[in-house]
């Protein structure tokens, strides 16, 4: 009963971050809102005892993408453009129907879910008992979690790691470039373009 009460608390305040993100037109406050909710999905990954997804959510989500949000911001004004007035839901009717009917699809899967711990349900069955068995005689690994990431799943652990380096790499890139631009512009030189840069 907790852990329900704990999910829709979290809820609730993911719906409300999403909230003051549509409402606000700073672009400081949406790139921390956004990074807040990467964590308030962590914490409830973490609760729904998916450890590992919340990881990557904290990791990628929170982290690395605030980074590179940060990132962009010195190319970007500070306040977002206020959009002309638009009279009635005309203009986002299109959307809030799309919104509408994938959010009834998700709901309708989520019903057919099986019970959370049921020892019936087709991952416990026909999976889990494989991985038990296998993980100590077969991959001489003692826990079970870590022959899942690092045996059965190798290759998709490995594209995680891929997307998180070429994240991390692409922030790097990004504020190597925009430092080095920042020195030009403190240095009085205008580089190949200006014509006004060293020769060498």
């Amino acid at each position: 009963m907790a852990g329900y009460v704990t999910n829709l608390l979290l809820l609730a305040l993911l719906v409300f971050i999403l909230v003051l993100v549509i409402r606000t037109r700073r672009l400081f406050p949406v790139v921390v809102l956004a990074g807040a909710y990467s964590l308030v999905s962590a914490a409830m990954f973490v609760n729904l005892d998916a450890v590992d997804v919340a990881f990557t959510e904290a990791a990628v989500g929170a982290g690395i993408s605030t980074v590179l949000f940060l990132a962009a911001m010195a190319y970007l004004p500070g306040i977002e453009k206020t959009p002309p007035e638009a009279k009635g839901i005309g203009h986002i009717l299109p959307a809030l129907i799309i919104c509408i009917i994938a959010g009834l699809l998700l709901v309708a899967a989520a019903i057919e879910l099986p019970p959370v711990g049921d020892p019936t349900a087709p991952p416990h069955v026909h999976v889990a008992p494989r991985y038990l068995e296998e993980s100590g005689s077969f991959l001489h690994i003692p826990n079970v979690v870590t022959t899942v990431l690092a045996s059965y799943r190798g290759f998709d652990t490995f594209g995680e790691v891929v997307v998180v380096f070429t994240a991390g790499l692409g922030v790097l890139v990004l504020l190597a470039g925009f430092t080095r631009t920042a020195r030009i512009a403190k240095s009085g030189k205008t580089g190949i373009d200006g014509g006004e840069g060293d020769d060498a």
